[in-house]
């Protein structure tokens, strides 16, 4: 077959390219049975690997691949840290792939696996459950490794480190109606997140199991644009109290609150889910959930890591403990 490349050998054998790659190099590391299927195919196919595809098992470098959506995000820059710090450890290589949830998902992943990373940290929170199974097929049938970072999906064959976004919120909704406060709103995002779809969830039950109505205002992350929102919002709404999905809605939202001579924590109790450093530059300091979104990213790297070198694994979803941080925007 003329212009026969690795891919269509490692489709053809069912194998990963790197399987493809240890039996053109290192043989002897590749078991008998699955060494003998893939010479077979690379002579059916008459595959002549080029110089890039002799090298690739024998390379110093390992590559992991790192699938996200936004970089912009104060808490992504802190994943980022978390899975960096680790990389370095080991030495690995990190290529970053942003894909939105507009983009054709089966092309965006082609070309992640035509880079030839050797794992996949999957931390895009934003695309929809059919996009998250065109990505999460892809990056198995290309027999990737791959742990999802912060983010959700519902197949319990795929690891992944987060934590448990819905209890968290469930818990701080609670301790907010405990301390008297009744009407609790919820300020989410105009656009889908799983991890805030999540939390939404933890809030409605709170709510719902006190007897109360839940009420989701949803804003834009863009703070120039929420800023408006609240402005109109704050025309005939009585509120007490303000979950926020994002620190910087919150701090956003307490900006405005005050311009209309809102006293926080006395008026309104306002508390972000995120805990970022914007919270302790907020005046006043923000309350919080405290998301530890830097070992999420280190765990999961390390995780990663086990997977990639066929270690053990005990458990495959692991859930990181949170912590409720007092600051001066509640009194709870």
């Amino acid at each position: 077959m003329a212009n026969t490349t690795i891919y269509d050998v490692a489709g053809a054998a069912k194998v990963s390219l790197a399987t493809v790659s240890r039996v053109m190099n290192n043989p002897e590391k590749v078991n008998p049975e699955t060494r003998e299927k893939v010479l077979r195919v690379i002579k059916e196919l008459g595959y002549r690997p080029n110089a890039i595809a002799r090298g690739l098992a024998s390379r110093k470098t390992t590559t992991i691949g790192i699938v996200m959506a936004d970089v912009s995000r104060s808490s992504t820059a802190q994943l980022l840290g978390g899975i960096q710090d680790i990389a370095k450890k080991y030495e690995y290589s990190i290529k970053i792939f942003s894909i939105s949830a507009d983009e054709d998902i089966t092309d965006a992943m082609r070309t992640v696996i035509a880079e030839q990373v050797d794992g996949i940290l999957f931390l895009n929170d934003e695309l929809e459950k059919e996009q998250m199974k065109i990505a999460m097929d892809a990056i198995k049938d290309a027999m990737i490794p791959v742990v999802l970072s912060n983010v959700f999906y519902e197949d319990e064959d795929i690891p992944g480190v987060a934590i448990n976004y819905e209890m968290a919120t469930y818990e701080i909704t609670k301790r907010m109606l405990n301390y008297g406060r009744k009407n609790v709103y919820l300020f989410s995002t105009v656009r889908k997140y799983s991890v805030n779809t999540q939390k939404e969830a933890g809030y409605i039950d709170a709510m719902k199991e006190a007897g109360l109505e839940p009420k989701i205002f949803r804003t834009s992350g863009d703070v120039s644009i929420n800023a408006l929102h609240f402005k109109e919002f704050f025309k005939d709404i009585k509120i007490d109290g303000v979950i926020a999905v994002r620190d910087s809605i919150a701090i956003s939202f307490m900006n405005v609150a005050q311009e209309y001579g809102v006293k926080i924590p006395d008026d309104i109790s306002v508390v972000g889910l995120q805990n970022t450093k914007y919270a302790i530059l907020s005046r006043p300091n923000l309350t919080c959930v405290d998301t530890p979104v830097y070992d999420i990213g280190a765990v999961s790297m390390r995780l990663l890591t086990k997977f990639m070198k066929q270690e053990e694994v005990g458990n495959r979803k692991v859930l990181l403990p949170y912590r409720f941080i007092k600051r001066k925007s509640t009194n709870l």
